[in-house]
């Protein structure tokens, strides 16, 4: 029988989906599953998006634009330009999500067996997405009990041999939810000026900043013009994940050239999700206020019930909708799995993602798990009141004493 490739063998499964069997199964059962280990939100799509897509009034589904076209691109051109970005339509290639421009900006800036440097925990598929291009992964831990602070710029430069080209960061951060300072971000500047390389942006979170405090792109940096690529998506800032919508931003002409060629390998990103996103330009910031209101106010009831809790620490993160806490547990995916298969409380549990898929670094977060707050208050109390329950009685639960000295 032929064998699959060894990039096939290699491919990591997804810490946020790979449970999803065991959830099925408990729901087969009859139990109610709150799922907090995956940021689908559940705030409404914007109306004006979604009647885009009801009023449609073409005759042919056509192709469009390798990189998108030019009218949404016109459009994406006003919204950051609003924030500042100072960038021209012929600056953006549209992507079939962030994803793909996450895919394209690798394959455009870096050869195979080249570093990336990436503080960790980080986004699960950025191991993924440097599996399928072959490009190595150089981990830098961030660490919880500081909330996830950027290391410090002397432990990055320990990483960097001749095959670094790039830095990788998700801001505010995808699983931990902490954002950058002002004074973090200069620092990478200057990192990245001192050794010439490429600092890739993940900013699918800019909307999502708590307590005042404000969002800094490496857009906004002066003398940063050929080395920053951002990459975006309008799955969360809309709430709209299943439009597979997303761009690639540089001032960087060498790179816009080169990966437009990727683009019009894949062709074209799609029509109707073009139109929607055109119209979601246009979304009130009444919107935007509204969903920040509650999505603080989820943080806080999450993060206060996890605190409340014996033997639990999480952070309170300042953006995103994501949290890692410490548990007192043995193994986080074991936990995971455990709270699917074996336990309930009130015929309920809960879904969480184990922070090991988020580390790079063998053996890392084996005592974390994420969880994404995109449920309402109530169910949110109640999937806390059932993890408080599961805690109490995990067979491998591990008191405060042993983690002190793991």
């Amino acid at each position: 029988m032929p064998i699959i490739s060894n990039k096939g063998q290699h491919m990591p499964a997804s810490p946020i989906r790979k449970l999803t069997p065991f959830a099925e199964k408990a729901k087969s059962e009859g139990k109610k599953v709150y799922h907090l280990n995956i940021g689908q939100p559940d705030i409404e799509t914007p109306e004006g998006m979604l009647n885009a897509v009801k009023n449609i009034d073409f005759k042919v589904w056509a192709y469009t634009a390798s990189e998108g076209t030019l009218s949404y691109r016109k459009k994406l051109t006003e919204y950051y330009n609003k924030l500042d970005y100072n960038i021209a339509p012929e600056n953006i290639i549209v992507t079939t999500g962030g994803s793909e421009a996450i895919t394209i900006a690798m394959m455009t800036c870096l050869n195979p067996g080249d570093e990336v440097i990436i503080p960790e925990p980080f986004y699960a598929n950025y191991n993924g997405f440097a599996c399928q291009s072959d490009i190595v992964v150089k981990p830098i831990l961030s660490y919880i009990d500081n909330g996830f602070a950027l290391p410090a710029i002397s432990e990055f430069e320990k990483l960097i041999t001749d095959r670094t080209k790039a830095i990788i960061i998700c801001n505010p951060n995808n699983p931990t939810g902490y954002l950058y300072s002002q004074k973090e971000m200069q620092a990478l500047k200057e990192l990245v000026l001192k050794y010439d390389l490429y600092l890739f942006s993940d900013e699918a979170y800019r909307e999502f900043c708590y307590d005042g405090r404000d969002f800094i792109s490496p857009m906004h940096l002066d003398g940063l013009e050929e080395n920053v690529i951002v990459m975006d998506t309008v799955s969360k800032r809309y709430s709209a994940c299943g439009a597979r919508l997303g761009c690639l931003i540089t001032k960087n002409k060498e790179v816009l050239k080169a990966a437009l060629k990727f683009a019009q390998a894949r062709l074209s990103p799609g029509l109707v999700e073009q139109i929607a996103g055109e119209a979601a330009v246009d979304t009130p910031d009444a919107y935007f206020e509204t969903v920040n209101k509650e999505y603080t106010h989820r943080r806080d009831v999450l993060v206060n019930a996890l605190n409340q809790m014996d033997g639990v620490f999480c952070p309170n993160p300042g953006g995103a909708f994501y949290v890692v806490a410490k548990f007192p547990i043995d193994n986080a995916d074991r936990f995971c799995q455990w709270m699917l298969e074996s336990f309930s409380y009130h015929n309920a549990t809960v879904m969480m993602a184990p922070a090991t898929g988020f580390y790079s670094t063998p053996g890392a977060g084996q005592n974390e798990v994420r969880m994404a707050y995109v449920l309402n208050s109530n169910d949110l109390k109640s999937a806390m009141n059932c993890l408080q329950e599961a805690l109490k009685v995990y067979p491998g639960r591990v008191e405060a004493e042993a983690l002190a000295d793991s």
